[in-house]
């Protein structure tokens, strides 16, 4: 996984938007996003992370034009509307890439983390985020779920920003 800061440069949300400044693992681990790298010949690894984070239940999305046919547009928009989620999001990319861009706090500033075949990121509960296909338009990624497998977005607004999974996260970082 690279991560880089996005470059605010409006255009189509599947280019890289590269602003030249990559991003630190330090500076992603402040954030508490993490990821590895596990080969998908070595699936199994999945496993092992898996027991050690609690994660019970798992399922496989799979995100394409012809897939997804006349609700393509749609799902990508919304896709990338500005969110959080009151669980961790985890996933493992199967086949394909994308970006999952994160907001950085107190900053504002999106993070982009362009994700490949083998990466494994995991979101933390709480955290402003997007994600959109690059260019490919394809991507195949392993869900994996603490309790049963759901995905509620809640867009940015007043409610989230005094969301009690939100004032978490913040009281986190503050302590981190």
């Amino acid at each position: 996984m690279r991560a880089y800061y996005f470059d605010n440069i409006s255009g189509d949300q599947r280019l890289p938007h590269d602003s030249g400044n990559p991003v630190s693992d330090e500076i992603l681990k402040s954030m508490e996003v993490l990821h590895w790298h596990i080969p998908t010949s070595q699936q199994n690894l999945i496993d092992d992370v898996a027991e050690e984070r609690s994660y019970k239940n798992r399922d496989t999305i799979t995100i394409t034009k012809q897939g997804l046919g006349d609700l393509y547009e749609a799902k990508l928009k919304n896709f990338y509307e500005e969110h959080m989620h009151e669980d961790e999001e985890i996933r493992y990319i199967l086949e394909g890439s994308g970006f999952f861009d994160v907001r950085e706090h107190p900053s504002e500033s999106w993070i982009r983390c362009q994700v490949d075949t083998g990466d494994l990121l995991v979101l933390p509960a709480g955290i402003y985020h997007r994600f959109t296909l690059d260019e490919t338009n394809m991507i195949k990624a392993l869900r994996l779920f603490k309790d049963e497998p759901k995905w509620t977005p809640l867009n940015r607004g007043g409610s989230t920003d005094v969301n009690p999974y939100r004032v978490d996260y913040l009281k986190s970082l503050a302590v981190n």
